[in-house]
């Protein structure tokens, strides 16, 4: 029987509705609160190597976080975002990669960088807007990029590069594609990963993207931080079904939902996806599921819509302190060493800091550098017109008005 409807052809005689939460989807966990591997349950194969610089990468993010939040709050950087609590979901998932794998982020995901190799040098000038940032300036702080690192710049708008990421991911796949076949000639060599909130789910550039890449079996790996609030918006306001996962299935995704504070179920989890999507050329879902433990951002205020009981019922749980007992029970990681190397980071942090933030500004000029290859006409003029501007009111461009050339 022909189906041109594309659906799975089963005929009821009964009038029966399918109840919302009718799919069971369970949450895959790997590792206790106490380091140990739970009954049942079998840890990814994950070598020291790995696991040390997982570790390491978490535990810098962490006090990175905890350094810029209060730069921001003395004045010294306008804006900051923190991972806090999502450490595990981020870095354990861009460990399970390859280093040649697109990362397309939302702005949280600044482990996924710096597991990648990206220096406590380039995170600072990038959030201080000097003339050493590869962005030249143009961004807001956390809004990182890397060509070298494969990290595509982040937006700020929400949600755009779920549809980005379904494209390049195709574009990656059609390289491998037999022309007279229409059939993979080779396993793919790389793919994208691509993260948002569940939040940004809500965007209308989610579904297109998710349905983009279901229908053109793209090589992307949909991966969801659900973390349980869209800035102020509680999840429970912002959606009625089960997470985001009932919807990779619903969009014929094959879709997995993973314990967010537990970095050997992410790691499995997505290095699992990886395999599958490079494989059979197709997408995935992952939803990790965890809590935002700090606001959404500096210009946040959560006490506003959420508990100081209810944070600190999240609170005892920690995704670093998490791994760090299971890496101390194989022997990998020596905790007085530990320790000592959290206040050496602390101090490389504060001091590049004090170096990044005296470093100058880019030179206006570059804001037309490489637009175009040559400005055009239109923004040459345009770039005129604001030079005037400036000369005009140095004092309200204290920093820029004195290097115009």
């Amino acid at each position: 029987m022909t189906n041109p409807n594309n659906i799975s052809l089963n005929i009821s005689h009964a009038l029966k509705f399918i109840d919302s939460h009718a799919l069971d989807i369970p949450t895959l966990t790997i590792l206790g609160e106490n380091g140990e591997i739970l009954e049942g349950a079998a840890a990814p194969d994950i070598d020291k190597d790995t696991a040390i610089n997982l570790y390491t990468t978490m535990r810098f993010i962490r006090l990175l976080d905890e350094r810029m939040q209060a730069a921001q709050r003395q004045g010294r950087v306008s804006f900051y975002m923190q991972c806090l609590g999502e450490e595990a979901a981020i870095t354990a998932s861009a460990a399970a990669l390859k280093p040649q794998d697109m990362i397309m982020a939302q702005y949280r995901e600044q482990a996924a960088l710096a597991y990648r190799g990206f220096t406590l040098e380039q995170f600072m000038n990038q959030l201080f807007s000097n003339e050493k940032d590869l962005g030249k300036g143009r961004q807001m702080p956390v809004h990182y990029g890397s060509n070298e690192l494969h990290y595509l710049t982040i937006s700020s708008p929400l949600g755009t590069q779920i549809p980005q990421a379904t494209g390049y991911a195709y574009g990656q796949k059609l390289k491998h594609i037999d022309p007279a076949t229409g059939e993979l000639n080779s396993e793919i060599d790389n793919l994208t990963i691509c993260y948002f909130g569940e939040g940004a789910a809500s965007e209308g550039d989610f579904h297109a993207g998710l349905n983009m890449a279901a229908v053109h079996e793209a090589p992307v790996l949909f991966f969801a931080r659900n973390n349980g609030y869209a800035i102020s918006t509680p999840a429970d306001e912002q959606f009625k079904g089960d997470g985001i996962a009932s919807r990779g299935v619903g969009y014929g995704i094959k879709t997995i939902r993973v314990d967010g504070g537990d970095a050997l179920a992410v790691f499995a989890a997505t290095q699992a996806a990886r395999k599958m999507a490079v494989e059979n050329g197709e997408p995935i879902l992952i939803e990790s599921i965890a809590y935002r433990l700090g606001a959404h951002s500096t210009s946040d205020d959560p006490s506003g819509y959420r508990s100081k009981e209810e944070e600190a019922e999240f609170k005892g749980s920690c995704p670093i302190e998490r791994f760090k007992k299971w890496l101390l029970k194989q022997g990998w990681l020596n905790e007085q060493e530990d320790e000592a190397e959290k206040d050496k980071i602390r101090e490389d942090i504060l001091a590049a800091l004090k170096v990044a933030e005296k470093v100058q500004k880019p030179a206006l000029e570059e804001l037309v550098s490489d637009v175009y290859d040559e400005p055009i006409p239109a923004l040459q003029k345009q770039y005129e017109e604001l030079k005037e501007h400036i000369k005009q009111h140095p004092e309200a461009y204290p920093v820029t008005a004195g290097r115009i050339k």
